[in-house]
């Protein structure tokens, strides 16, 4: 989506659902997937990634454009909603009938939903190597793991992941490079047992 064509939805989310509806169906999938990466566990970052939308939408009369992505804003909503499942003792799970209740927008289709289900534990299933990084990521400190897990997993840029976490450029950079170092070393050192 062109950025000026989605400033233009942005602005009319705010006052109007429909639009709000195709913000959601625009962002969905890479929010969904973000979460189920950092969390490993399909129906928690179901529950994530309906929390992550609904405070979206709550936020989004105060939302500023600022010609960044309104994906980049979600990220940085969905990030937080991580942080807040680990530091939480029981999570406290939202669904998207509570975004159908306040906005009127309906979510994908039962079986639509059932179907990512599978192909995500396919997929985790496929990808013992894969748990294994996930597993060491999730035993970093957290300023490791968000920006691992925003690089390497959503594929962005060092100045993306500055805007999204509210680090410097070079702070990103020497995360990233000390992270991915405890990450191969760990990962050899799992490997090897």
């Amino acid at each position: 989506m062109k950025i000026e064509n989605e400033q233009e939805l942005v602005e009319r989310a705010k006052s109007d659902q429909e639009a709000f509806g195709q913000l959601f169906e625009y962002c969905y999938q890479p929010i969904a997937d973000y979460m189920l990466r950092r969390v490993g566990d399909v129906a928690v970052a179901q529950d994530l990634t309906s929390v992550t939308f609904i405070k979206a939408w709550r936020g989004l009369p105060t939302y500023e454009w600022r010609g960044v992505p309104f994906l980049a804003w979600l990220y940085r909503i969905a990030n937080n909603e991580v942080q807040n499942h680990y530091r939480r003792i029981k999570l406290q799970p939202a669904s998207l009938e509570e975004l159908y209740d306040e906005t009127g927008y309906e979510a994908p289709s039962e079986r639509q939903l059932e179907k990512d289900l599978m192909d995500y534990q396919d997929l985790l299933e496929r990808h013992k190597d894969f748990k294994l990084v996930q597993c060491i990521i999730q035993s970093l400190p957290q300023k490791y793991q968000e920006v691992l897990a925003l690089r390497f997993f959503e594929k962005m840029t060092i100045k993306d992941i500055a805007l999204i976490t509210g680090k410097k450029e070079n702070t990103v950079k020497s995360l990233l490079k000390r992270g991915t170092a405890r990450v191969i070393r760990n990962f050899h050192e799992q490997k090897v047992l």
